[in-house]
């Protein structure tokens, strides 16, 4: 290859590398930038309240238990009977367990950032079908039982906008802080008038639950059959947890969504009889569901994305001014090269602090508009031709228009890079399919004047 080739190819690439430099900085900003807005959210999420799992209501029965072994005597080498008293608790599960959430979602911000909030307004009911002596087998008549109560968890009690109460078969009970299980966490729980253990007792519940969160809203499914279903104004709504919705519907308004599970989909009697004897509770607290009212457009995200195509944008960019330098016979020098590629830099930056703003589908256009703008005046006189400059502005202008579309799909973003390289190699191929490479440095390129009026 020529000599001359060789310097400028080689001039080109150590431009290509040097400017991975700001870009890598530019990268940097990125992601201060989006830590600063995470300590923003958590901070926002500190002073009100957190995501929300909702786990019960579980019926709990704390009982004491006459325990006899028979001992030995060491003195008198004799056998006697030692009578102790060991205390538990028997858990229940209902077995109907039914949801219905109305939730409404606002924004909380703090400086030029945002948090969304929802407000989530829960009417849950059900009943529990507690057995014949509680279901205990052997050695009733050993049992003493203390006040039943009812525990539900509530991960962050911060959250809670009303004053609980239980309705229990006309009765009106107040709700207490502490669920008083361990393996629930926080949240609430209401004392029950005391149950003849004799016999099989049916007890229908019902409260009404208003829940302020941030980020997401979970549900534990406890009942022998669980009924879900939430209806919110959020129009881009993440189903999350071990179970999608039986039915959804999501418009611009809003979206509803019903889930419906039982012990034989969830094995959460199991689970909990695991958990109550200590075998460890995360099978059992583990089969939430729920939503993510996480907002999908993260300027952060997808400008971080963006960058990763920095380095192919610049390459694309010299590779045309290249080609107008061989298929033009015009000299283009380094200088210039590094100044359109520092340009080409510039738009993330912009990117990034205009999507702070103004959101990020304008950001990219302004953007956008404003570096073809810019380059494509330069190009112009660079090339001397305004045709050419324009030819080239229209090129850069379609590439931020396919950038824009690798951005937004992201689930096809590798078909359509693919396809785009594949392309433009093609292109490039035609358009020097019969230069003579030896030839190039031999010729005399035309010399580069700045004149206003060189250009055509």
């Amino acid at each position: 290859m020529n000599r001359n080739l060789t310097i400028k190819l080689g001039a080109i690439a150590l431009l290509i590398l040097l400017l991975l430099i700001p870009l890598l900085m530019i990268n940097g900003v990125i992601q201060d930038r989006q830590q600063l807005r995470d300590g923003v959210l958590e901070d926002i999420a500190r002073s009100s309240s957190y995501s929300q799992q909702l786990s019960g209501p579980l019926m709990v029965v704390p009982y004491r238990k006459v325990v006899r072994s028979w001992k030995l005597n060491e003195k008198t080498n004799e056998r006697y009977q030692d009578v102790g008293e060991e205390r538990g608790r028997l858990y229940f599960l209902p077995e109907r367990f039914e949801l219905d959430g109305n939730v409404q979602t606002e924004l909380r911000s703090r400086g030029i950032y945002e948090a969304r909030l929802f407000h989530a307004d829960n009417r849950i009911s059900g009943h529990f079908s507690i057995p014949e002596q509680l279901g205990i087998k052997e050695d009733f008549a050993d049992y003493q039982f203390d006040q039943p109560f009812l525990a539900v968890g509530i991960s962050d009690i911060r959250g809670i906008e009303n004053a609980l109460k239980l309705e229990l078969d006309g009765q009106r009970l107040d709700f207490v802080p502490g669920s008083q299980v361990g393996f629930l966490g926080e949240g609430v729980h209401v004392m029950l008038p005391a149950l003849d253990a004799k016999k099989a007792t049916e007890l229908a519940f019902g409260f009404d639950l208003r829940l302020q969160g941030t980020g997401q809203l979970q549900v534990l499914p406890v009942g022998k059959t669980s009924k879900v279903s939430f209806a919110a104004n959020w129009p881009h709504p993440s189903f999350i947890g071990n179970y999608l919705p039986t039915q959804r519907e999501v418009s611009d308004q809003g979206f509803s969504a019903n889930w419906q599970t039982s012990f034989f989909s969830t094995n959460l009697q199991e689970a909990l009889s695991s958990c109550a004897a200590g075998a460890g509770c995360e099978a059992f607290n583990a089969r939430s569901f729920g939503v993510s009212f996480i907002d999908p457009v993260d300027q952060y995200l997808k400008s971080d994305r963006a960058i990763k195509y920095a380095l192919l944008f610049i390459v694309l960019t010299f590779a045309g001014f290249f080609l107008f330098e061989v298929l033009k016979s015009l000299a283009v020098h380094p200088v210039q090269y590094a100044l359109v590629g520092v340009a080409l830099a510039f738009f993330y930056l912009l990117l990034l602090s205009l999507s702070e703003h103004i959101g990020f589908a304008l950001a990219y256009l302004l953007s956008a508009s404003g570096c073809v703008l810019l380059i494509g005046f330069y190009v112009c006189h660079v090339l001397r031709s305004v045709r050419h400059g324009l030819s080239f502005s229209a090129g850069l202008a379609a590439l931020y228009g396919l950038l824009y579309g690798l951005l937004s799909a992201e689930d096809y973003a590798l078909l359509m890079g693919s396809l785009l390289l594949f392309g433009l190699l093609g292109v490039f191929m035609v358009l020097t399919r019969k230069l003579d490479w030896y030839g190039i440095g031999a010729k005399t390129a035309k010399p580069l004047e700045f004149d206003m009026g060189a250009v055509e």
